[in-house]
């Protein structure tokens, strides 16, 4: 067994980090509660999805650490989640200014600035985009589409996975590792695209709500659950993380990735629990709010 292959210092890690995950669990459970309770019902279920986003990837990632073999589908299942979360983030920006009636009235003149990454930070030259009813359905569709693709990408993952046709550290042409993978990154950049977007509208209105650090909880999360476990993968692939048998690089690679990232969504869980401690019921919109240039000043 694993336990039985772990040395003293091992085990101890493993325990340590196990117990890490636990306290996120119940840190979660209780600002949950306090959510239920506090928050208006038509923004719980989302505050609470959003929350729940870094204990359920250290959830995965402890049970990947204790059962290897696992690995495939508790990384597949927190990919799954925050592809939900996301979608679940940009309502949440929406519900923050009354919903998407009051966005519309507060924003009736203005623009949607789409020079923003991760898709088109380089591309000054892009028209700025109207606020309106059909804009505002694009960038959720911008969302709800990864939350709906995501998942079936990953069925189709391990049907093939199961028939043998698919290997996760197989990137030829000839594979559909590789294609399924960028595949998933192009619809994973279109979705950051789109709470990128409304967040650099409604950072300033909602302010007072601390959507700044709550957005940058968001993009953490982004980066240390995608580009670090890829760049990990990457590095353990082409050799640079040596072998230590009786593990081979890759599932090297596979521990140190999960480790770091129970570590870093502990962390994550206890900040979140600050952040989204306020309360809601007392914060309103300023009475005037700066735009960005170019837009008129807006009066709610």
């Amino acid at each position: 067994s694993l336990s039985a292959g772990l040395d003293l210092p091992g085990r101890f890690l493993f325990a340590t980090l196990t117990l890490m995950t636990l306290i996120a669990i119940l840190v979660f459970i209780e600002e949950a509660v306090y959510i239920y309770r506090k928050i208006p019902s038509s923004k719980r279920s989302i505050i609470i999805w959003i929350n729940a986003a870094a204990p359920v990837i250290s959830t995965t990632s402890c049970i990947g650490m204790w059962v290897p073999r696992s690995t495939m589908f508790t990384d597949y299942t927190a990919g799954i989640f925050f592809a939900i979360v996301i979608h679940k983030f940009l309502m949440m920006m929406i519900k923050e200014c009354g919903g998407q009636k009051v966005l519309l009235r507060q924003f009736e003149n203005g623009h949607f600035t789409i020079t923003t990454g991760p898709c088109c930070c380089c591309c000054l030259c892009l028209p700025r985009v109207p606020i309106t009813r059909q804009t505002l359905f694009w960038l959720k569709l911008g969302t709800f589409q990864f939350a709906v693709f995501r998942p079936v990408l990953v069925f189709l993952s391990i049907v093939l996975w199961t028939n043998g046709n698919y290997v996760l550290y197989n990137l030829s042409p000839k594979g559909p590792a590789l294609w399924i993978s960028c595949f998933i990154g192009a619809l994973t950049l279109f979705a950051l695209w789109a709470v990128g977007i409304m967040f650099r509208k409604v950072r300033i209105l909602l302010k007072c709500k601390n959507i700044i650090p709550k957005f940058a909880l968001y993009q953490f999360i982004v980066i240390l659950n995608h580009l670090q476990t890829v760049i990990i993968n990457i590095f353990a692939t082409q050799k640079i993380i040596p072998c230590a048998p009786p593990l081979s690089s890759t599932a090297r690679g596979s521990y140190i990735s999960q480790q770091l990232l129970i570590m870093e969504m502990f962390l994550i869980t206890v900040i979140s629990r600050v952040v989204y401690r306020r309360k809601y019921h007392d914060l309103e919109p300023p009475e005037c709010m700066a735009e960005e240039p170019g837009d008129k000043k807006q009066t709610p």
